[in-house]
């Protein structure tokens, strides 16, 4: 069990002091357990003040032993109700605030209103912005964690290559990675900050697996249920059909994005074609991936080369295709930045970025995923298993 250390989370809470100070905001309150874990180094049910100024208090309803035990911030209370928060700012002498910055972009409207007559006059205004940006660089400490956590991943991958076979359902296949993921120290389940963006950290789809869901992905699926409505179903695996593993381990609260194509027989010829034209994209979005490009500089020349193949209305979904073809990982699958036209962020030494082009046809999924940092030089692969149609 690794625990994040105080220089660590000093570091991080200074870099949210230096931004929070140029935002007119007198300090921020986090209470998203991502947040709270990036910054506080804990996801006891807290409320962890920053103010511009100061070292951060961390008030804690439950459990503030195991707090104290995972957390090496200075200030660590009890906050025994919410209807006290105020109060406890106050006598710990943080008060008089005018502006205080909030996680509005997952922050539920009823809470929203109840802090609002909590703090009285106090303006609460969204800090989600700022905080999403001190998480979008790693520092070393977490891309240490990151590498450690591309060693399972492998792990899993090689599995899969071992165990696949004719006949058996996606389900079945799905609950060994799981199992096996479980046994090497997964979490058991992964963060995603959209609303409503429920996923199982297996998503397998094999052949005609490929109908639309509500996940914003570009690789829909079926699903167990209209309960749970993408991802595996019970379908049987068979002969000469993709079987597509996009699978995230996630060690010590930092996850790592890699998808795969296996394949019982051979492919139809134009799932080979077209998986080709993926690598032969990513290949050339790492290629121009380094610092200073910008997200949508990338992301429009994917676009032009799946544009000028014959597969280019598969490109990222079908019908329906999503308007991203990379994202950033870290605590959260979808971090800062976003690969997508209009977002100019330049890309940053230590970034964490996964590239996904894909292809997606009603006889399957084809396509390729890495995870990369984002070095001086360029991108280095965190996952290096084989990219090519791995046959069984």
């Amino acid at each position: 069990m690794r625990y994040t250390p105080k220089s660590e989370l000093d570091r991080r809470i200074a870099k949210l002091q230096e931004r929070l100070r140029g935002s007119g905001m007198d300090g921020a309150i986090i209470i998203q357990n991502a947040d709270l874990f990036y910054f506080a180094g804990t996801i006891q049910r807290s409320h962890l003040f920053v103010p511009t100024e100061g070292k951060p208090l961390l008030m804690v309803k439950k459990s503030l032993e195991r707090a104290k035990e995972e957390s090496s911030l200075d200030n660590i209370i009890s906050l025994e109700s919410l209807q006290e928060i105020k109060a406890v700012l106050e006598s710990s002498g943080y008060g008089h605030f005018k502006r205080l910055g909030f996680e509005m972009d997952v922050l539920p409207a009823n809470q929203y209103l109840l802090y609002q007559k909590l703090l009285g006059t106090v303006e609460i205004v969204d800090a989600s912005p700022l905080i999403r940006e001190v998480r979008m660089v790693k520092s070393p400490f977490e891309i240490e964690i990151l590498w450690d956590t591309a060693n399972l991943h492998h792990e899993i991958f090689a599995l899969v290559k071992d165990n696949l076979r004719e006949g058996m359902s996606e389900l079945e296949l799905s609950a060994m990675i799981a199992e096996a993921s479980r046994r090497k120290g997964h979490s058991g389940f992964m963060r995603v900050r959209g609303f409503n963006q429920d996923l199982f950290f297996v998503h397998l789809l094999s052949g005609d697996n490929t109908v639309p869901s509500y996940f914003n992905g570009s690789a829909g699926g079926r699903g167990v249920s209209p309960a749970f409505a993408q991802g595996s179903c019970d379908k049987p695996i068979g002969r000469n059909e993709p079987v597509l593993v996009d699978y995230d381990f996630v060690f010590d609260g930092y996850m790592l994005d890699q998808s795969r194509v296996f394949c019982i027989g051979e492919l139809p010829r134009y799932l080979a074609e077209a998986h080709g034209v993926a690598v032969g994209i990513l290949k050339e979005m790492e290629q121009m991936a380094k610092p200073g490009v910008s997200c949508n500089e990338l992301y429009r020349r994917a676009l032009q080369l799946a544009e000028s193949s014959p597969f280019a209305k598969h490109f990222l979904g079908f019908p329906e295709p999503v308007a991203f073809v990379g994202h950033g990982i870290g605590i959260e699958l979808d971090e800062l930045p976003v690969i997508a036209p209009g977002s100019d962020i330049p890309l940053e030494e230590g970034m964490v970025l996964a590239l996904e082009p894909k292809f997606v046809f009603p006889g399957g999924v084809v396509g390729v995923e890495n995870t990369y940092l984002v070095t001086a030089g360029g991108l280095k692969t965190f996952t290096v298993f084989e990219e090519d149609v791995i046959y069984v």
